[in-house]
């Protein structure tokens, strides 16, 4: 939506995401409707990050500007690991502990602005930026977290407050409700994998600060706290975050992204697509950071193909084949003869696959995901039923969630490795694909696009969260 803005209600804004696509993908969302209205933002990343976003608009080019910070070398990270994509799980900690050292390279960024006569009017930044807003401070900026994680996931994690009135010490603590939850809530870790993945955030990692100590610092230090979520999602959390956190908690809306036509080539995945009857294609992806192995790739591989129906696989490698340098699908990833016998019903890439526009074919019909927010957002703008792998973090409360929507079917896993097996895949993607059920998943599925894409009630968040913006500038 492009606004006439006078010059007094421009806003300067700053926004700094973590360095992970999902994230930075979100922030530039947000940037462009914040451009859109006629704000100047400045985008900051680190220069190969930048080089790999997609474009931006020309209309907007203008009003949003991209600044290249260069991430400094640590130990462990490889040259041009810029991002969580760049690295095998294990080594994420390593990424946090190189984007700490852009603490010097931001303040000069503000000092030079500040000296220009632009300084901002707010940074926007992420959940383990604690360091940003007393650097900020030091210019009289305010600061705003953006986070891009499911919202009832915050809430689950708790402000500071709240643990040490209600510890947490065991495993066992997350597999319940947190106390400070008002109301009856199935917000909890079913498995023990899941909550092992939670206790984990609670501890200091190779960065030397655990990012529940990051999310704590910078929220007690944030002005207001922004959510990509909205109350069509998740009716009532925002209220209790505003209660918990004791802070403006705004809904940001769900920043669909737009689905661009292909001009030129179109990509072969999508040449693929054409070719296959509507409805008929379940889309598989599992993101950049889910903690894959070969075992897991092999029982999913062999899932699909039990389960008998078109698919089109975009593939990550896991955690040891990082250093593949073509892209062809290799043994190693996948089982023997698999691609043979599934030849013509099934399309496997490992490399860049445009996933809004995969997902917004019409031979796509379902969704199999590891339930990350950004992720089971885009599945919305397309009002795909979902088949859920969830492994760690949110995913698997975004999973009940879903599933208590009647959108998804979660599958079958043991309750205490959080393991599965080919049977349990092939049963879920029938459910959703093949069986009676699979009408109700698709039609509730549609419900929910059909709220969510409401394009005057999502510009409206928008809108609310300028004002706020307008309303507590110069606040810090």
């Amino acid at each position: 939506m492009e606004a006439a803005a006078d010059a007094a209600g421009v806003l300067e804004v700053v926004v700094f995401p973590w360095l992970a696509f999902g994230h930075m993908l979100s922030f530039l969302e947000l940037s462009k409707r914040l451009a859109a209205r006629g704000h100047a933002v400045a985008f900051v990343s680190t220069p190969r990050n930048l080089a790999r976003l997609p474009p931006v608009p020309p209309h907007l080019s203008p009003r949003l500007r991209f600044v290249a910070l260069p991430l400094p070398r640590v130990d462990g990270l490889a040259d041009g690991a810029e991002s969580t994509a760049d690295v095998p799980p294990e080594k994420i900690e390593l990424v946090k502990k190189a984007m700490d050292g852009l603490a010097a390279p931001l303040a000069a960024f503000l000092a030079d602005a500040v000296a220009a006569g632009r300084r901002p009017d707010w940074i926007v930044h992420d959940f383990c930026h604690h360091w940003v807003p007393p650097i900020a401070g030091g210019h009289g900026v305010p600061c705003a977290a953006f986070m891009t994680v499911y919202a009832a996931f915050v809430a689950f994690l708790g402000p500071r407050w709240a643990n040490v009135e209600h510890p947490r010490a065991a495993t066992e603590d997350f597999a319940i409700a947190p106390r400070w939850i008002p109301f009856p809530s199935t917000i909890a870790c079913r498995r023990r994998s899941e909550a092992e993945s939670i206790a984990a955030l609670f501890r200091a990692n190779a960065s030397g600060v655990s990012d529940m100590e990051r999310a704590w610092q910078l929220l007690q230090c944030c002005r207001l706290a922004i959510y990509r979520s909205c109350d069509e999602v998740e009716p009532g959390m925002f209220a209790l975050l505003t209660d918990l956190f004791q802070q403006p908690v705004i809904p940001a809306g769900v920043l669909l992204p737009p689905v661009i036509a292909a001009d030129g080539d179109r990509p072969e995945v999508l040449r693929w697509l054409d070719d296959q009857p509507p409805k008929s294609v379940v889309y598989v992806a599992l993101g950049s950071e889910a903690p894959l192995t070969a075992g897991i790739l092999h029982e999913l591989a062999l899932g699909l193909e039990l389960a008998g129906v078109r698919f089109l696989w975009a593939l990550r490698r896991p955690s040891g084949m990082f250093n593949t340098a073509n892209d062809a699908v290799t043994d190693e990833l996948l089982p023997a003869g698999f691609e043979e016998r599934t030849r013509g019903r099934g399309l496997v890439r490992t490399g860049w696959v445009p996933q809004v526009a995969a997902l917004a074919h019409d031979a796509t019909g379902a969704f199999l995901t590891h339930c990350g927010w950004g992720s089971t957002i885009e599945s919305f703008a397309c009002g795909h039923p979902l088949v859920m792998l969830p492994f760690v973090l949110d995913q698997p409360l975004v999973a009940r969630a879903m599933a208590e929507r009647g959108i998804g079917v979660e599958v079958a896993r043991d309750e205490g490795d959080g393991s599965f097996d080919r049977d349990g895949v092939a049963e879920a993607v029938r459910r959703v694909m093949v069986d009676e059920e699979g009408k109700a998943l698709a039609s509730n599925a549609m419900k929910l696009r059909e709220v969510l894409t409401d394009q005057g009630r999502q510009e409206t968040y928008i809108d609310d969260l300028v004002e706020h913006l307008r309303r507590y500038r110069g606040c810090c």
